[in-house]
């Protein structure tokens, strides 16, 4: 009669282990960004680099983007080490990428918006992981929003509108809120899924492959809200 509390008590206590990994792993990537892209543009040598090369940050994001579509391939052939720094590097590029917002934005507006994004969330990852509504369909009409937001930012480039711009960020704040749920709803899935006995080096790869979806997720929705309440340098 006690076997099936204590197995259930095994099992929470490994998918806690390994939700806590993947929540390490993405403050981890956040705090590498934030500290390369400061680093970045308040560094003498590497903002007159930028100055002198302005599309070295759009570079970076391109081998930021085709990266993180190799870490996801091919993360199950990975080594442990290998897929660690593989992820140091991914968020380094990031903070390469961002750093030109230091020189577009306020730092009081910069930290602020840091703050509601991470409350925003924190209040989402919460309901993903309380609810116990199926967000599967949900996240299929959400990454449709994903598509359309890629377009229509595509199309803005030309268009250069203002107003489309303002519009694209407050449908993709709505848009990376519900994946913030969709995500951790998921992230829980695969932790219950993980069996027992697994070897370290295999749940940290699992634990950085998670994190990988939820640092994105944070990186886009802090800059929609950014392009939305983000003071501009006068």
């Amino acid at each position: 009669m006690e076997t099936v509390p204590l197995k259930q008590t095994q099992v929470q206590v490994r998918v806690n282990e390994f939700v806590r990994s993947v929540y390490n792993w993405m403050a981890i990537g956040l705090g590498i960004t934030g500290l390369v892209a400061y680093y970045v543009a308040h560094s003498a040598f590497t903002l007159n680099l930028i100055l002198r090369n302005p599309y070295l940050p759009l570079f970076a994001m391109i081998i930021w983007f085709f990266l993180g579509i190799f870490i996801n391939a091919r993360m199950h052939k990975l080594q442990p080490t290998t897929a660690t720094v593989l992820y140091v590097i991914y968020a380094s590029l990031m903070g390469f990428a961002l750093s030109t917002i230091f020189l577009a934005y306020t730092a009081a507006s910069i930290a602020s918006t840091f703050f509601i994004c991470s409350a925003a969330f924190i209040a989402c990852s919460i309901f993903g992981w309380a609810t116990k509504r199926d967000l599967t369909s949900f996240g299929g009409f959400l990454f449709m929003g994903l598509i359309g937001i890629i377009i229509a930012s595509l199309v803005n480039i030309f268009v250069a509108s203002q107003a489309v711009s303002t519009i694209i960020s407050y449908i993709g704040v709505f848009v990376f809120l519900g994946l913030t749920a969709y995500h951790t709803q998921h992230l829980k899935a695969m932790a219950l899924s993980q069996p027992d006995g697994l070897d370290a080096g295999v749940m940290r790869k699992g634990a950085i492959l998670g994190a990988l979806s939820l640092y994105v997720t944070f990186i886009n929705l802090f800059l929609f809200l950014l392009h939305i309440f983000g003071g501009a340098r006068e």
